[in-house]
């Protein structure tokens, strides 16, 4: 917004017009205006000259990282990225921490930022990108995550057939399962169930391909009662080469990247396993962990 459109609205103000007439005669966004004049003091403090001057005071750049800026929540992100917190789960804790305090409350992408974004170096210690689950020094920009085509599943069930009651997660039985890959040839599987995220952990110790797999998911589903086994989606499509006949009483489905409904609920326990677990072997006995 240019400084002979501020002085509109500040004598439009005077006027006592409202935002959506000055909008119309600047030919702006009506929420626009809103917000320029809700940013500079409402409609009894507006004032040109000093709008004009915030606003250029707002784009300056390069711009101090709000960790450099606020000592207090920089130490607590530190101190929780050292206990190998994720950014997702600390900006939720800072939140829940101090509800009422925007000074103490950072988004999860800001400390991202702080990490990876060599602008802003000063902001935090970059030490601690290493004891992130991913463990790269570097940020992988989003098109390298973008799918390129390969493992595609022959005669995939897609997670959208689900039935429709398994999204409010109030019946139990419902599953999601993904695959954890250690140093090769180790690997074992993860199942959550998804109302109480009870999950368990399924041994590879033959290979995970698919008709090597399918053994030992259909022997650990076996030993849970058929009410709490109704269906099954598989996250990781790539790493599932065909699809093979589903466990008696369960029905598998293939979570495909961004649809509607699919298998989040795996990350965040996979990702803490995967994370923690000792590499370079696979346990030849499943484990069980209660949520």
């Amino acid at each position: 917004m240019s400084g002979s459109e501020r002085e509109e609205i500040s004598r439009g103000l005077a006027a006592g017009e409202s935002a959506w007439q000055l909008a119309k005669r600047l030919n702006r966004s009506p929420s626009t205006v809103s917000r320029e004049i809700a940013r500079n003091g409402g409609r009894d403090r507006y004032r040109a000259a000093s709008a004009d001057a915030a606003a250029y005071e707002r784009g300056r750049r390069p711009k101090q990282a709000k960790l450099a800026q606020r000592p207090a929540p920089r130490a607590l992100v530190e101190a929780k990225l050292a206990l190998c917190w994720s950014p997702e789960q600390i900006a939720g804790w800072l939140r829940r921490q101090f509800p009422g305090d925007a000074s103490m409350q950072i988004s999860h992408e800001a400390i991202y930022l702080s990490l990876y974004d060599p602008r802003r170096s000063q902001a935090i210690d970059r030490g601690p990108t290493q004891r992130l689950r991913s463990g790269r020094p570097m940020r992988r920009p989003k098109l390298a995550r973008r799918p390129t085509g390969r493992g595609i599943i022959r005669g995939m069930v897609s997670i959208t057939d689900r039935p429709t009651g398994v999204e409010d997660r109030k019946v139990p039985g419902h599953w999601e399962g993904d695959l954890v890959m250690g140093t090769r040839p180790s690997a074992v599987a993860t199942l959550v169930e998804r109302t109480s995220r009870y999950t368990a952990i399924v041994a590879l110790p033959d290979g995970i391909k698919a008709e090597q797999v399918t053994p030992h998911l259909t022997r650990s589903l076996l030993g849970i009662p058929p009410q709490l086994r109704r269906t099954l989606a598989w996250t990781g499509v790539g790493r599932w080469p065909s699809t093979k006949p589903s466990p008696p009483g369960c029905r598998s489905t293939s979570a495909s990247p961004g649809a509607r409904g699919s298998a989040a609920p795996t990350r965040t326990p996979t990702g803490c396993y995967g994370s923690t677990w000792p590499r370079g072997r696979t346990s030849a006995r499943p484990a069980r962990l209660a949520s």
